[in-house]
This record gives structure tokens, C-alpha cells and sequence, in this order.
């Protein structure tokens, strides 16, 4: 022990003699630790946003649709069909979310629309935060009536104001003119993650019940598609499979593969590979700084031993062993990349906070860098290792140099 810490000592006060040139070799191990860890923190950082935000929309929601055969055989999910499903343990809700073309006049001019016809669930299952009034219930579903909600953003559109609740509005869709009754204002919800929710010129949209639009559009009481809301506390895939035999069960189509089913879940783990497949790739080409960075301490060591052949061969002559002059080089080599890692992790995690900042700050969201404990350690064990393996060559030259021929060299 008392060994290794004057090998250590002499190599902390040979880099110190040298310290432009310790600080020169260690840039590329700090350049490259520091890049991993901000990219992968960055990386970490605006996955959880990303999940955060797609499963305060999309969690626990199963997409179920028909395929091609269904359709060949006129087979869809019906009305009783939404019912029964909605009966089973474990669903919380059904959408059916058809969307209707049309316009919508106000004292403020024509609006293109979107009237979205739904059920009474796709308050639940839309995540839709109510501003004023209320969401249509399900006595306005099985009354089909003429009543909607309304975004905020939109009501101002039409009237100037949000203050909408009990104001009639007439819409045209298929050449057929209904007054609806806004009975409901939700929140507009702007700047997520992916995408604003709105543009210069977008169609208003309208949500109804699916009942008050059946004599607009044909086909209104069947559906190639419904989102069911599963309990977020169980197994969306036993209850996406209980719903499948049950429609196959109903529609006598076991077997015929009718209803195909898109979990929620399987959509968010592709996304997440997704993006650890890009974080992991950039990781690797900033890595490549850190072989950059390995070879810098080889040349460097190399040349410390050109530099210090005659101490070298004085050492060995005084009967210093092999292995000792060995380890004096490889812990200085080893010093050397542990400090350029310990520097690199404190500017990776201070560069991963700024960037994350400046990206919180200009697209008006918030993401937190993911600062992983593994990453750190795993960075550290990788730059002494680096240090350990580009330090053996030189070390090894310089363990092999022969007395007699270092002492002749000035």
C-alpha cells in the first residue's frame, strides 16, 4: 500500500510540472465523457417529458379496429356492440370519435368545421378539462341532442368571447343546417410536446353526441373504429383481449381475425426504443472522442518516457524493479483520464441542465435532464480504463529499458 501511494505521488507531481500539457491530454477524455452524459441526460430528459405528456392523453387507451375482411363482410361494431363492451370489467369509457366536414356561420364570419360525433366518454378519454358548463351526458347521447362542446380558443373565434355557455350556433354539414346549443367550454390545449393544437386558419371544432348527426350521414350507428379506456391500474392487454372475444363472440367470427387491437402501451415502448436507439447512437459517435482522447494519453505518456529515459535508467540501476517503474507510468496514465472523467461528468451534467433550460425556455415546455447514477459510474469506470489501457504500451517501454542504454541517453 505504502508502494502504491508514492507511485501515485510522483505521478501527481510529474502532471503537475507539466500542466499545460496534463491539461492538453485530458481535453479529449473530458470533451468525450462530458458529451455522453449531456446527451444521454438530454436523451433521458426529454423521454420522460415525452411520456409524461403521451400518458396524460393516451394512457390505458386500446385502439380497437376492423380489418379488411370485416369490412368485406360488412361487419362493424354497432351501437350494442359500444354497450356491451362498455358492461366489462376494467373499461372505464368507449370513443367512437367520427368526424364530420362542414361550416358554421357567426357574427364573425363563415368557419370551416370539424364536428366530431361522440359518446359521453370522450371527455374521460380525451383528457378534456372543462372552462365552463359541462360535458354532454349520457341521457343527451341516448336523447340525440342537438347540444356541443366547445375549446375556448375556438369560442372566441366564433363570438369574441368564451363566455359562451347557452349560445346557439347554426351548422351545415352534407347540405343539412342544425342549431346546436353550446353547453360546454374545455381548456385549449397548446404547446405540447409535438405539435400546437392550432394554426392560422384551422377549422372549429365542435364535439356532439354521435345520436344528434345519425340523419346527417349514413352509417352514423356503426363504427370501423373505437378507443376504449382501460383502468389505468390493470392489464390493458387482458382487457383489449376480453373486448376482441367479445366482438368476435357477438359477431360470430372467431378465428376470422375481424378486430384488430393497437394498445396504447405498445405505441409508447416503441416510441421510447425509438429514442434510446437515437440517444445510444449519438452516444456512440460522441464516444468516439474518448478513443480520440485514449490515444492523446498514449502519445503523451510515449513522450514523458522519451523525456525521462535517464531517470529511468538511474531508478533501474538503483534496483528499481521492473513492475514498479511499470506502475509509476500506468498510474499517471491512470490519474491523468480519472481526473479528465471527473471533469468531464461535472461539465456533462452542467451542459445537460443548460441545454434542457434553453430548450424549456424557447418551446414552452419543461424538461428536466435525466441524470442517471449509471451513466456516472459507468462513465468513470470507462475513463480509468481508457487510462489503464493506453497507459500499458508506454508503461511497458519504459519498464523494459535497459540500464546501461537509458543511462547513456542525455
Amino acid at each position: 500500500m505504502g508502494k502504491f501511494a508514492e507511485y501515485v505521488k510522483m505521478a501527481i507531481q510529474n502532471i503537475m510540472a507539466n500542466k499545460g500539457r496534463s491539461f492538453l491530454t485530458m481535453l479529449g477524455i473530458i470533451i468525450g465523457i462530458a458529451s455522453v452524459i449531456a446527451i444521454v441526460s438530454i436523451g433521458e430528459g426529454t423521454t420522460n417529458q415525452m411520456n409524461e405528456e403521451v400518458n396524460d392523453v393516451g394512457a390505458g387507451q386500446i385502439y380497437i379496429y376492423c380489418s379488411t375482411d370485416a369490412e368485406q363482410a360488412d361487419e362493424y361494431i354497432t351501437e350494442e356492440d359500444v354497450e356491451a363492451i362498455r358492461k366489462l370489467e376494467g373499461v372505464e369509457g368507449i370513443s367512437i370519435a367520427s368526424t364530420l366536414m362542414g361550416d358554421v356561420v357567426t357574427g364573425k364570419g363563415n368557419f370551416s368545421l370539424y364536428l366530431t360525433a361522440d359518446t359521453q366518454d370522450a371527455q374521460i378519454i380525451n383528457n378534456v378539462d372543462m372552462k365552463r358548463g359541462k360535458f354532454f351526458t349520457e341521457g343527451d347521447v341516448s336523447e340525440g341532442r342537438n347540444v356541443c362542446v366547445i375549446s375556448d380558443t375556438d369560442a372566441r373565434r366564433l363570438f369574441g368571447t368564451d363566455d359562451v355557455v347557452g349560445m346557439q350556433v347554426d351548422v351545415t354539414c352534407y347540405e343539412m343546417t342544425k342549431t346546436y346549443t353550446i353547453m360546454g367550454v374545455s381548456t385549449q390545449k397548446e404547446n405540447g410536446t409535438f405539435v400546437s393544437y392550432t394554426y392560422e386558419g384551422a377549422p372549429v371544432t365542435m364535439t356532439v353526441p354521435y345520436t344528434s348527426v345519425e340523419d346527417m350521414a349514413e352509417g352514423m350507428d356503426t363504427f370501423y373504429s373505437i378507443t376504449v379506456q382501460a383502468n389505468k391500474q390493470m392489464d390493458s392487454q387482458e382487457i383489449s383481449q376480453r373486448v376482441v372475444n367479445l366482438l368476435e363472440q357477438r359477431h360470430a367470427s372467431s378465428g376470422k381475425d375481424y378486430f384488430q387491437v393497437q394498445n396504447f402501451q405498445d405505441v409508447l415502448k416503441l416510441m421510447n426504443d425509438m429514442m434510446g436507439i437515437v440517444t445510444a447512437f449519438i452516444s456512440f459517435v460522441a464516444g468516439i472522442s474518448l478513443l480520440v482522447g485514449g490515444i492523446g494519453v498514449m502519445n503523451i505518456m510515449l513522450v514523458s518516457v522519451t523525456e525521462r529515459t535517464r531517470e529511468i535508467g538511474i531508478r533501474k540501476s538503483l534496483g528499481a524493479k521492473t513492475s514498479s517503474i511499470m506502475m509509476q507510468f500506468l498510474a499517471e496514465s491512470a490519474i491523468l483520464t480519472v481526473i479528465g472523467g471527473i471533469v468531464g461528468i461535472i461539465l456533462g451534467i452542467a451542459a445537460g441542465f443548460g441545454i434542457c433550460s434553453v430548450i424549456s425556455s424557447t418551446q414552452g415546455m419543461t424538461i428536466t435532464p435525466g441524470i442517471s447514477p449509471t451513466v456516472i459510474i459507468g462513465a468513470t469506470l470507462f475513463s480509468c480504463a481508457v487510462g489503464l489501457f493506453f497507459g500499458i504500451y508506454p508503461a511497458r517501454k519504459a519498464a523494459k529499458l535497459s540500464p546501461i542504454e537509458a543511462l547513456r541517453r542525455n
